[in-house]
């Protein structure tokens, strides 16, 4: 299995202008800041999961780096605060021994506010979620989670909510970015995972992954993963909309071997379909909302020198990374422990080249909409990869296992906090 610092070996849019268009921007007047837009520069933010750091890169063409903030200030208090609370630091040596795969997770998520002036990440050694001043690099604010971790976030379209997977409490808070404050919660399936707001931040979809960071791999084992279905709620009340099993659709799709613990995924443009990964599979499915049904299953190539051992894939991923284009007619995969990556026509579901990739952990669209950007936990660095030919365009070194990257704005001129 590929490791970090172990390996066995249409037109031009803009981020602005695609955010744009799926509401992720205010004006400043809503957002209480004197910012303008035009002070503003468009970013990806990579968060480097191992070093506690997360950079900032141009969001196309050759992908420079920016500048780097420090998501752990506040490193030494939270250490002590653990290390005097014996379950607290059982949980914090267990994610370390287990979803860290031996190291101590600092960055999960992360996104900027809608004025640019701050930074809101997912810590899950720390099971919280903080606000960074990104011109002085201090804490704004601090939102302890239920539980013992946090996961994977969603920023709603008009970028005033972020929903967070609390994964030990089987809880997604919806927190307000600007102030921290809690505006809701809803219960989930075990261990909460991916959030995705959809009908213009009306809904919002949690998938619940179970107990990935167990060794009972084998498939007639999978009833001690958990419970894990996708839950659908109210974004305003978070009432529940409805619950969506996996097991029982793929088993009518005579898909019944597969995992049914839904992983990254994405709609297409209109909402219709929903792409995702399941655990230990090499491939995706699609799944047709409004017929609650299964409608595609696409199996990608493994690659020859993969392990097959299964206990030895992190967290239970095979492929995990997921995103489409704005046109809605490419699909990028990361293919994790295949250590590739690849673009995939979406009507007829054929795989483009495989682009070498080592270990690489997310994808998601560049600025410009004309590629897939994958970290490449394995190799420190982001990878471009362009939608129309499917191949490597550029790459650019980060920090220490990098995983989310996310679009971002920060102040014309920013390169990192001037002081902390």
């Amino acid at each position: 299995m590929p490791r970090s610092g172990s390996r066995r070996r249409p037109g031009v849019r803009s981020l602005c202008t695609l955010a744009a268009a799926l509401g992720l921007l205010l004006p400043a007047a809503a957002t209480g800041h004197a910012t303008t837009p035009a002070a503003l520069r468009e970013v990806m933010f990579v968060g480097n999961n191992w070093e506690g750091t997360a950079d900032a890169i141009e969001p196309s063409g050759a992908l420079t780096r920016i500048g780097r903030i420090d998501v752990i200030p506040d490193k030494d208090q939270r250490l002590a605060e653990i290390y005097l609370d014996p379950v607290r630091l059982g949980y914090f040596l267990g994610i370390r021994l287990g979803p860290g795969e031996g190291h101590d997770q600092f960055v999960d998520d992360m996104y900027t506010t809608p004025d640019g002036s701050a930074l809101v990440v997912s810590r899950p050694s720390f099971a919280d979620v903080v606000s960074l001043d990104l011109a002085t690099g201090r804490i704004n604010w601090r939102f302890p989670v239920a539980g013992y971790r946090a996961d994977h976030m969603a920023l709603s379209p008009d970028g005033t909510r972020v929903a967070v997977s609390a994964s030990t409490a089987n809880t997604v808070h919806v927190l307000d970015v600007r102030t921290g404050a809690q505006l809701g919660s809803f219960r989930t399936g075990d261990k909460p995972h991916e959030n995705i707001f959809t009908d213009g931040g009306r809904q919002l979809w949690n998938m619940s992954i179970g107990n990935v960071e167990t060794a009972l791999d084998a498939p007639w084992l999978d009833w001690t993963k958990g419970d894990r279905h996708i839950t659908v709620v109210d974004a305003a009340t978070f009432a529940p909309i409805r619950v969506i099993d996996m097991r029982r659709r793929l088993d009518d799709a005579g898909l019944g071997g597969l995992s049914n613990a839904v992983r990254p995924a994405v709609f297409s443009p209109d909402g219709s379909r929903l792409y995702f990964q399941v655990s230990f599979f090499n491939g995706f499915l699609e799944y047709d909302v409004a017929a609650d049904r299964i409608t595609r299953v696409k199996t990608l190539p493994g690659s020859p020198g993969t392990d097959g051992d299964r206990t030895t894939w992190p967290n239970d991923s095979r492929h995990h990374g997921l995103s489409i284009s704005p046109s809605g007619d490419k699909l990028c995969v990361a293919g994790t422990v295949d250590d590739y990556a690849t673009v995939v026509d979406r009507a007829t579901l054929q795989e483009g080249p495989l682009v070498p990739a080592s270990k690489p952990y997310w994808a998601t669209v560049s600025g410009d909409g004309r590629s897939c950007l994958i970290s490449e936990s394995g190799a420190d660095q982001v990878t471009a990869i362009d939608f129309a030919t499917g191949r490597k365009t550029a790459s650019v070194s980060v920090g220490r296992h990098p995983q989310r990257v996310r679009p971002g704005r920060v102040p014309s001129g920013w390169t990192g906090p001037a002081t902390g």
